[in-house]
Order: structure tokens, then sequence, then C-alpha cells
């Protein structure tokens, strides 16, 4: 935590040492921060750490001096990404419902194929790609569920290091009690109250 109050002297207040970092931080309210990166693991190469899943944190920094991290969720294995890491527009959140909502892709490590432990820096395939649904508090992260706009794994499987799909979530929004997931060729809608489709419109 820095001290802007003198902006010609910042002063730092308060520090958090934990793994992983936040590419984003959002407020949640007056005194908790929500925070979007990745976790880490630290290398056994050298003096650096190894980025795994795409984590969100949930800070609380009523006590500016003593920070905490509150609450985490981690999001699949090294490899996976989401918008939201490069562009905070991806971002859906709404305090008063408790609704915290990226778009992810997904990446997941088989560990059969690493008898001997899965080393840090192990990239997982691709298995997945949409939004996911959080239910987020001052307390607790809890997912929800996801909502994909893909209906073949097929491109997915055959992606290696690189995916690209025009029906990859990009953005999500909602009006009233109903939840809207943009990709380049589809907008879906499903109830923000069980997720459950209500309908789908195809672009051109």
């Amino acid at each position: 935590m820095i001290s802007l109050e003198v902006p010609s002297s910042p002063t730092v207040l308060g520090k958090l040492k934990i793994p992983g970092y936040s590419d984003y931080l959002h407020p949640y309210d007056d005194t908790h921060l929500i925070g979007i990166g990745k976790e880490t693991v630290e290398a056994e190469e050298g003096d650096f750490a190894w980025y795994q899943g795409v984590k969100i944190s949930l800070f609380d920094v009523s006590d500016v001096e003593n920070p905490i991290e509150q609450a985490k969720f981690e999001i699949g294995d090294r490899g996976t990404d989401s918008p939201v890491l490069h562009n905070h527009k991806a971002l859906l959140f709404d305090n008063e419902r408790d609704l915290l909502v990226l778009p992810v892709l997904v990446a997941e490590i088989d560990e059969s194929k690493y008898p001997e432990g899965v080393p840090a820096n192990a990239y997982g395939d691709y298995v997945w790609q949409g939004a996911y649904v959080f239910n987020i508090t001052t307390e607790d992260i809890v997912l929800r569920g996801g909502i994909t706009h893909l209906n073949d794994t097929a491109d997915l499987l055959k992606s290696g290091y690189y995916f690209y799909s025009e029906y990859s979530v990009e953005r999500c929004l909602y009006i009233e009690d109903v939840l809207y997931t943009i990709s380049d060729k589809l907008v879906k809608m499903n109830s923000l109250e069980n997720l459950e489709e209500i309908g789908s419109i195809e672009l051109p």
C-alpha cells in the first residue's frame, strides 16, 4: 500500500508477501480489493518464479499497514489465460449482487504424463473457454459455474500453445436478471439466478 498524500514524495504504508501477482486490482468496497493475475511457484533454477494458473484474490486493506489476502481462487494450470489480465473492461463485477464474471481460457495438466512429478514450468493443455461466474463476498470467492460458446472441443485439442476461436467469450454484462456473454460470433443469454441458458443469437 502506497500513500500519495504528498504526490512528490510517495510513502509505503504497508506490504504483503504472497505467492503470485495481480495484473489488475479492482475495488470491492472501501476496505477490500479484488486482484486478478497469476499464481506462481518459486523456481529451483534461480531467483525467479514460474507463473501458474489465473489467480483471483480478495484483499482486506482495512488496516493499510497490514493488508491480508482474505480469500483466493486459482483457475487451471500454467497456460490458463484471461482477457482481464490485459484489459480491465473484460471484467464484470457488481458488489450489490456479489457477482464477479470473467472470460477465461483454461489449461489443465495431465499428471499421468509426468510420473516423476509435474515440473513447475510444465504447460497444461487447453480444455475449456468461456466465462466463469463467481459469487464473491468480503469473506470468500465461490465458483458458481461456467458458460461457453464452444460446441466442439476439437479446436482446443489441436491448439498447442496458442488458441483462437470466433466463439471465444470476450465480454460479459447483465441486464436485470439476465447475464449476457459475447464472442465475435454469438451472444448468449443465461439466467443470473441459476445460470440456465435462456437463448442465443448468432452474429454475422
